[in-house]
């Protein structure tokens, strides 16, 4: 029998049911409609600790950060109306990075509800299943005594199948009633094995190709499931893929790795996988950024062989009628696939070693002046530590930090890539205030656009404020949004519409935050910048004056702009 509970606040309540989730930190921006929620974490603050942030779009990428790290539901607490629409950003990434996130949101009071009150909202509206790309589950409580019932089920729906964002909205009212429900205890999704039968086929399948190819992805994963899927592709001696923006899934210097199959694919790369005969995806969704816009695997049917793997039951045939669909769960794919016993020959050796080489000779660039980015994410890796966290937004600077870190696989030291599959610009420095504070052990590095930054770079203040120290934002700073600049120049050469910027000093912009910063012009001035930056045990601000010419790790506007008039006869 359970316990009784004394009667408190369903606020406090509502703070110790996160506790017994295993919470012990949450992001938000305060709001006067969750009040008793905030004096809970006064009351329990011994236990777990409510980060105030600057803005809510920034606090729902802390928590979908803490959500990729953890594999555990990142927490973000916002109010009403303008604070719920301001976290909505956080809720669409986490829904397609497939990131396990739970928002509470702060409502009007019941007896004020359908009047349009201040600051109300229908959430459901908002964030629900008819948004078809936002919530998984939104829940709103109106019995105080069921909010442990209502959190459990949260926590149980963010986790369960393919990984994603609840909203559960909490009544002003009902957070100042008290209960004496008890807690329920810290949940944990059930697990899916592929069936007997259908590893079978896959056995089969592998011994009918002749250039199979793998590709790994989405989220679910943990230490032991990656640690399983590097023996599997060893035992086949398959050449691995990972998916956009999920490179940490398979360690980046193994010999089967063929690097990240996403925006700025290495051409060669892609040009495998088109010819592969057959294609394993094992988590990923296969979107339109791992395909090429569905072209690398032709939608509805491709070309090659297809077995897709993924935690959702409707996620399996939703776009690609693949030949074999398993519905499992990450943590038993791999440990599933790994079984398979492989033959004493195999046809695609040479396929898989080519494969390998292709990657290794796309880490070698020309040289580029006076500042060469593909030093830079070179020089970051070398100096710092194995663990280290990278995050970043979106932009044109992100392709080099894909195409030239290299990233440890998670069996190794967790999760060290954060990054928005959504594309969602602003994102990387909020994920990296929320790793240096999670973990604070170790070092989190942040590359960020001038234009990405400046979409939630007041959120400095909020690492100065909890103490982060081992975080270091290298902004690369170019006067323009350059991916959409690329793209202009591309489809109107030489017309330049609403893509220039007027940017401050990002130097001086850190030093008003409290942090450590300093300017680069040039390649051999980083590396001095870097290392001092990393000793320094003070969050840093490096800014890096680019050339808005270079344009990506592979072109210039100037050569994209001339292609473009020669394509049109100008």
């Amino acid at each position: 029998m359970t316990s009784p509970v004394a009667p408190r606040l369903a606020g406090h309540a509502l703070v110790e049911a996160l506790i017994a989730q295993g919470v012990d930190t949450v992001f938000g921006v305060p709001g006067e409609s969750y009040l008793a929620v905030l004096d809970g974490f006064h009351e329990h603050r011994d236990r777990i600790r409510f980060i105030a942030c600057r803005h809510e779009g920034g606090a729902s990428f802390m928590a979908d950060a803490q959500g990729k790290l953890s594999g555990r539901p990142g927490v973000c607490f916002v109010t009403r109306g303008p604070g719920a629409t301001n976290a909505s950003i956080g809720v669409h990434t986490a829904f397609q990075d497939s990131t396990p996130m739970v928002l509470f949101v702060g409502q009007v009071a019941g007896d004020q509800r359908d009047r349009e009150a201040f600051q109300e909202l229908d959430y459901r509206q908002v964030f629900g299943p008819g948004t078809l790309g936002m919530a998984k589950w939104v829940g709103e409580v109106h019995d105080a005594e069921r909010l442990p019932e209502y959190v459990a089920r949260a926590f149980h729906t963010a986790l369960q199948g393919r990984p994603g964002p609840v909203v559960l909205v909490l009544p002003e009212d009902m957070l100042t009633r008290p209960t004496a429900a008890a807690v329920l205890p810290c949940v944990d999704p059930a697990l899916a094995w592929p069936a007997p039968g259908a590893l079978r086929d896959v056995r089969t399948m592998l011994l009918a190709a002749q250039r199979p190819f793998v590709i790994v992805g989405g989220s679910g994963w943990d230490a032991a499931s990656c640690d399983a899927l590097q023996r599997f592709a060893e035992g086949w001696n398959l050449p691995v893929g990972c998916a956009f923006r999920f490179q940490d899934l398979f360690d980046n210097r193994h010999p089967n790795y063929a690097g990240d199959v996403g925006i700025g694919i290495n051409p060669r790369l892609a040009q495998r996988v088109a010819d592969a005969d057959l294609v394993l995806a094992i988590g990923a969704r296969l979107g339109e950024m791992t395909t090429g816009g569905y072209t690398l695997l032709q939608a509805p049917r491709p070309k090659q062989k297809l077995i897709h793997v993924h935690a959702g039951a409707e996620e399996l045939g939703r776009v690609y009628a693949a030949d074999l669909l398993l519905q499992a769960s990450m943590a038993c794919a791999a440990k599933a696939l790994e079984t398979l016993a492989p033959p004493t020959a195999l046809a695609w050796d040479e396929w898989t070693a080519s494969a390998g080489a292709d990657y290794e000779a796309n880490l070698v660039a020309p040289p580029v002046e006076p500042l060469d980015m593909a030093v830079v994410v070179k020089t970051m890796q070398w100096l710092a530590p194995a663990d280290t966290v990278y995050t970043n937004g979106a932009g044109n600077y992100s392709g080099w930090l894909h195409r030239y870190c290299r990233y440890p696989g998670v069996q190794h030291h967790g999760r060290t890539q954060l990054a928005p599959t959504s594309g969602a610009m602003g994102y990387g420095v909020p994920a990296a205030v929320a790793a240096a504070l999670l973990y604070p052990q170790r070092t989190v590095v942040n590359l960020a656009g001038d234009g990405d930054f400046l979409m939630t770079g007041q959120e400095l203040a909020t690492a100065s404020a909890y103490g982060a120290k081992r975080l270091v934002s290298v902004v690369v700073d170019n006067g323009t949004y350059g991916t959409i600049r690329m793209h202009q120049e591309r489809e109107f050469p030489g017309r330049v519409s609403g893509s220039d910027l007027f940017n401050p000093d990002f130097a001086a912009l850190a030093h008003a935050y409290g942090w450590r910063a300093e300017r680069v012009d040039t390649t051999a001035q980083f590396e001095p910048a870097f290392a001092a930056a990393l000793a320094s045990g003070q969050p840093t601000l490096l800014h890096l004056k680019l050339s808005s010419d270079v344009s990506t790790s592979r072109t210039t506007l100037t050569a994209l702009r001339a292609a473009a008039q020669a394509r049109w006869g100008q």
